[in-house]
């Protein structure tokens, strides 16, 4: 499977505007690609007021999405701001070429920016099957909590989006790897550049590492990042090295 990471900056709470970028990066990728991922709050950055976006970009944006994903021949994947029964979420949505998709709810919202109080925090974890490929999606700071990306149902890839800033950049290169290591699996990792209205400056770091850690790809700068997935290494890692046979058992509660 290739995979396209699109790191590129975002208009601050213009859902128009990103949707239109997003198109015309869509548009110049290199080669066939069979999944495009966005990062976090794609269509209007990694902003708490969710109430000055119109209810109706969500659905604008799953149209976009849907429409993009047909074009391309492509799964596209990216966390919008989604209002359902009078709350608001950070969803990402896994879109898949025939325009169904499936979608994850931010489980860790990021109380040091007030998120929790602006955001309903998932309970579910989402995994979704694609071209033989089993993903975990997560975004942003759901990556600091490993319980709860812990690969008890034995995925291939772990996927996170993310609007991470550059005074913490190194936490997020160092769990990224460890996630990938102690979970034996790919981890694709989508972040922005550029800076947002809040004044906070986003370094990039995309990256993709493979099962035993190794990094495969990685950009600091606006551009779009390409990366192939084969199940196979990833059957071989684990045949190879059995680490995961010994993992510790436990039940996760909401």
């Amino acid at each position: 499977m290739r995979v396209a990471l699109i790191q590129t900056s975002l208009k601050w709470e213009n859902p128009e505007g990103n949707r239109r970028h997003f198109s015309h990066l869509i548009h110049t990728l290199d080669g066939d690609v069979d999944l495009i991922v966005l990062p976090e709050m794609f269509t209007t950055g990694f902003t708490m007021n969710p109430g000055q976006i119109p209810v109706e970009e969500a659905e604008r944006t799953l149209d976009w999405m849907r429409e993009n994903a047909n074009r391309a021949g492509s799964a596209l994947a990216g966390s919008l701001i989604f209002q359902e029964a009078g709350q608001y979420f950070n969803r990402l949505v896994f879109m898949f070429p025939d325009g169904k998709y499936e979608y994850y709810d931010k489980r860790h919202t990021f109380t040091l920016a007030g998120e929790d109080k602006v955001y309903q925090s998932g309970n579910k974890r989402k995994t979704v099957r694609f071209m033989g490929l089993t993903f975990s999606l997560q975004i942003c700071y759901d990556l600091r909590f490993p319980v709860w990306s812990r690969n008890t149902v034995d995925y291939d890839v772990l996927l996170y989006v993310a609007n991470w800033p550059h005074t913490r950049i190194s936490a997020w290169d160092t769990l990224l790897r460890a996630r990938a290591i102690e979970n034996m699996s790919y981890v694709l990792g989508v972040n922005r550049v550029g800076s947002d209205d809040n004044g906070l400056r986003y370094p990039g770091h995309s990256a993709v590492y493979d099962a035993l850690g190794e990094r495969l790809v990685f950009s600091d700068r606006e551009e779009i990042l390409y990366a192939t997935l084969d199940k196979e290494s990833v059957e071989q890692a684990r045949t190879t090295l059995k680490f995961l046979q010994d993992r510790d058992a436990f039940t996760l509660e909401s």
